[in-house]
């Protein structure tokens, strides 16, 4: 068994500002900044960070997808919305449960799943 693991996930935005913005608004996200092109965050699963850049992080130019988990995708889609998160695939069915995918402020295209339905019972 290797000790290697992911530890540590780092994305691009083109606007840093936006993109804590939306983190914190969305998920109470706190960022510790590394001066005006850096920022990181703790405590979300697996830490990281996000550093300023032009290009964006999407699955169509081969960007691997970040995806969250949340037990009420229709309250989580909301949140993202509100916090000016643009859903770019609605919540869709697969085998082991639902899931939709949004592009935060900054250019990064994410998911959220859940192996609940939508009466509160999870997936067989």
């Amino acid at each position: 068994m290797s000790d290697v693991k992911i530890n540590y996930i780092e994305f691009h935005s083109k606007d840093l500002g936006a993109t804590k913005t939306f983190f914190s608004k969305a998920f109470g996200w706190a960022f510790t900044d590394y001066g005006p092109d850096y920022c990181d965050f703790k405590g979300q699963g697996v830490d990281g960070g996000f550093f300023r850049s032009d290009d964006m992080a999407l699955a169509s130019t081969g960007a691997p997808r970040v995806i969250f988990y949340s037990k009420n995708l229709e309250e989580t889609q909301a949140i993202i919305e509100a916090a000016n998160g643009v859903i770019c695939r609605e919540i869709k069915s697969f085998p082991g449960g639902r899931r939709f995918h949004f592009i935060e402020p900054g250019g990064n295209e994410l998911g959220v799943w859940s192996d609940v339905t939508v009466d509160g019972e999870k997936i067989a």
